[in-house]
C-alpha cells in the first residue's frame, strides 16, 4: 500500500469527510426529497441503538415507519427505543437482541424473523466492529470479517427473499472512505498471515461490502443495494476504536445526524430508488468506488473466489444450526 496513496487519500478525506464537507455538499440537497411518510413501511438497521444507527433509527421513525433495532446489548437497545418512541411519538418500534459477530446466531435470527414476518422493505446494514487484536468467534472466524462481513452477507441473503416480495425494496450498507486504500484480498479474508492491523482489516472488510453490494445489485434486479461512506462522524465506536484519530480531528468530525444523512436519504427518498443499484454513495452522491489510478480494481475470477468462499463458509455454519429450526 502506497504512502502516498494514503496521504492523497487523507487529504481528500479532510476536505471531503468532515463536518465542512458535509456543510459545503448539503447545500446542493434537495430538501423535499425527505419530505415523506413511511407509515406502513418496515425498516431494519442493525447496531440501532447509538452513533449512526440511532440516527437513522430516530429519522425513520419520525417519518412513520417501523423499525426493527437489532442490537448487541438489549439494556442500551431497550433505553435507545424508549427514546426513540418518545422523541418520535411512533410506537412502531421494536428490539432485537444479535450479536452479529455470532455467526450461527445471524442466520437463526434471520431466519426466525422471515418466518414471523411477512415483509420487509428496508435492510439497512450498519452494525460494525474494529478490533485491534485477532479473536475468533465460536466459528472460528476473525471477529472483524465476522460482523462487517459475514454478518452482512448472511443477514441480507437470508432476507433476501422477504425484500424481494415487499414494495420497493432496498439494502444500505454503511462503510467507510477507508476502503479505497483496499483492494480485495481473496487468499486471506481471516486476516492470518502477517501483522494483525485492526484498522486495514477493518478498511479490507468495508471493501468486502462495497463488492458484495455490486455483486447483489446484478443477482437482485427487484432490490435497490447501496453502501455508502457516512465521513467522519463524531461516534462512540471512533472514540473507542480510533482515539488518536477522534482526539485529532475533535470539533472537524461529522454529528452522528450528518453521519446519518445519507443512509436516511437512500432509505426514505423515492430520488435514491431511481439512482443505478449497487453504487457506492457520499453525501446523497454516486462516487467512485476506487481512487483515481488505484491499483484496487479486483479481476472477475478474484470476485467469484470471494463470493464461493462467503457461501462456502455461509453453508457450514448452517449445517451445524439448531436442528430443531426445521429450515432447509
Amino acid at each position: 500500500m502506497s504512502v502516498y496513496r494514503n496521504a492523497i487519500w487523507f487529504l481528500n478525506g479532510v476536505h471531503h469527510y468532515t463536518r465542512k464537507g458535509y456543510e459545503a455538499a448539503s447545500k446542493d440537497f434537495e430538501l423535499r426529497e425527505l419530505d415523506v411518510s413511511v407509515v406502513g413501511r418496515s425498516f431494519m438497521v442493525t447496531g440501532a441503538n447509538s452513533g449512526i444507527g440511532r440516527a437513522t433509527a430516530m429519522a425513520i421513525a419520525k417519518k412513520g415507519g417501523t423499525v426493527h433495532m437489532v442490537c448487541r446489548n438489549k439494556d442500551k437497545a431497550e433505553e435507545a427505543r424508549v427514546d426513540i418512541v418518545k422523541e418520535s411519538g411512533n410506537t412502531e418500534v421494536y428490539v432485537h437482541v444479535v450479536d452479529m459477530s455470532e455467526t450461527r446466531k445471524v442466520w437463526e435470527f434471520a431466519e426466525a424473523f422471515k418466518r414471523e414476518y411477512i415483509f420487509l422493505n428496508v435492510l439497512i446494514n450498519n452494525a460494525g466492529c474494529m478490533e485491534h487484536k485477532r479473536e475468533v468467534n465460536a466459528e472460528g472466524l476473525e471477529k472483524n470479517f465476522a460482523t462487517n462481513t459475514m454478518g452482512v452477507y448472511i443477514l441480507t441473503q437470508t432476507l433476501i427473499p422477504l425484500l424481494q416480495k415487499s414494495r420497493d425494496p432496498r439494502v444500505i450498507t454503511v462503510s467507510s472512505g477507508g476502503m479505497l486504500v483496499q483492494k480485495l484480498r481473496v487468499d486471506d479474508l481471516q486476516s492470518e498471515r502477517g501483522y494483525f492491523d485492526g484498522l486495514m482489516v477493518y478498511a479490507q472488510n468495508k471493501r468486502q461490502q462495497v463488492v458484495l453490494t455490486q455483486q447483489w445489485a446484478k443477482a437482485n434486479p427487484v432490490i435497490h443495494f447501496s453502501v455508502m461512506h457516512p465521513g467522519w462522524a463524531d461516534t462512540l465506536a471512533v472514540s473507542t476504536s480510533m482515539p488518536q484519530f477522534h482526539q485529532m480531528m475533535g470539533e472537524r468530525l461529522r454529528s452522528v445526524e450528518q453521519g446519518a444523512d445519507t443512509v436516511v436519504w437512500l432509505a426514505l427518498s423515492r430520488a435514491a430508488a431511481r439512482t443505478l443499484s449497487g453504487q457506492f454513495f457520499q453525501d446523497r452522491k454516486p462516487v467512485p468506488a476506487h481512487l483515481p489510478l488505484a491499483w484496487t480494481h479486483s479481476s472477475t475470477e478474484e470476485i467469484q473466489t470471494f463470493m464461493t468462499q462467503l457461501e462456502t463458509l455461509a453453508r457450514a455454519v448452517q449445517s451445524r444450526s439448531d436442528p430443531e429450526l426445521n429450515v432447509p
